[in-house]
């Protein structure tokens, strides 16, 4: 199934007054749906460049748009996918750090009431170039000073939070919050110490959901295919996902030995920041409403897939009105596969009723300018 590339354009709408849990709260709810902790960085993005810059040149670039990134990423994704999302994280009191706040709290409706804005500290900064389907990325920035006080060692209650596993540095807040009933959703970095030893990931072990790449998954399982690799981590946490890149995504339950295999949406890819985010927030949010396996890893691939046809890391998180217009366009095509119109079937009862028609028009928001059209 193929999807074609959005352009940009006017102001981007995301959850269009879509709770894909509204059936399943209760008064008796946590107050979140999803915790998140980390770093936020300032991101900026150049894009329109014909290939990677030069050394001892100038290279100008058609455009460029400015967003917060890292956690940030993570926390747009699932907020626009319409979970409640909250967000513990330090703010530098610059201008990039008021500007991140305003984005995700008032642009986003993201929860920062456990995050602080932290005096003298500047905002960490990345700056993205964006070519061929690939980025070349700089940053800078450094570590925030440990907050005042003591530090709860348990976050909010939450039916799940999401965390990136390092390996040989601890996440205490992660054992606190499955042993209040917060289903833990865990991804991995590049093992920088080439050990790649599972053991090294404490938190693993309250985990509920591990979700690594192929390649990270064959080197932690010492295995040469990707789907052996699932199978091996699906004996260490209930659940192991593993992307597959353009060949989609592979999981295994580990309690119920089901698998499944869903391949990727084929699209042109502008730029692949926060892709990973995206799936995971996918997942994550098919997961807490409690789809069947091979839906949720299908709703995951979509969501990256729209995401990669943008620029920029939570610029390009994709909200239900996204996720419509893309269903809608599709069954309007005349040479789409049946049984790839069948898989993406359960759209049907999800997304809100056709308003917009695909592609999208979507801004890309610069520092500097105050309100929207």
């Amino acid at each position: 199934m193929t999807t074609p590339e959005p352009i940009g354009g006017q102001q981007h709408q995301h959850t269009a007054g879509v709770d894909p849990l509204g059936g399943l709260r209760t008064p008796e709810d946590p107050e979140c749906d999803v915790f998140l902790t980390g770093t936020v960085f300032l991101d900026i993005v150049f894009t329109g460049l014909d290939s990677a810059p030069v050394r001892g040149t100038e290279t100008w670039a058609r455009g460029m748009g400015s967003s917060p990134g890292g956690v940030a990423n993570m926390a747009t994704a699932l907020a626009r996918l319409g979970l409640r999302t909250s967000l513990a994280a330090a703010f530098g009191d610059d201008h990039y750090g008021e500007y991140c706040w305003d984005a995700l709290a008032d642009g986003e409706g993201i929860d920062l009431s456990r995050s602080r804005t932290v005096p003298g500290w500047h905002s960490p900064v990345t700056v993205s170039m964006a070519y061929d389907g690939e980025r070349t990325m700089v940053s800078h920035g450094h570590e925030a000073p440990p907050p005042e006080g003591s530090v709860p060692t348990c976050p909010p209650r939450a039916r799940a939070a999401v965390a990136s596993l390092v390996p040989g540095r601890p996440e205490e807040w992660v054992a606190g919050a499955a042993r209040h009933g917060t289903r833990i959703f865990a991804d991995v970095g590049w093992d920088e110490t080439g050990r790649w030893d599972l053991g090294a990931l404490a938190e693993l072990e309250h985990c509920g959901a591990f979700l690594p790449n192929a390649e990270e998954a064959m080197r932690y399982t010492r295995t040469d295919c990707p789907r052996a690799a699932a199978r091996a981590l699906a004996d260490r946490v209930p659940l192991a996902v593993v992307t597959l890149g353009a060949d989609g995504a592979y999981a295994v339950d580990g309690a119920t030995g089901e698998t499944a295999e869903v391949p990727a949406i084929s699209v042109t890819a502008l730029d692949p920041t926060g892709a990973g985010d995206v799936f995971v927030a996918g997942f994550v949010t098919g997961t807490l409403a409690g789809w069947p396996l091979a839906d949720r890893l299908a709703f995951a691939g979509l969501t990256a897939a729209l995401s990669v046809q943008e620029f920029g890391g939570s610029l390009s998180a994709p909200g239900w009105v996204e996720v419509s217009a893309w269903w809608q366009y599709v069954q309007s095509c005349s040479d789409q596969e049946p049984a790839a119109l069948r898989r993406y079937g359960f759209l049907d009862a999800l997304v809100p009723p056709p308003g917009r028609r695909w592609p999208l028009r979507r801004a890309v928001p610069t520092i500097g300018f105050r309100g929207s059209d």
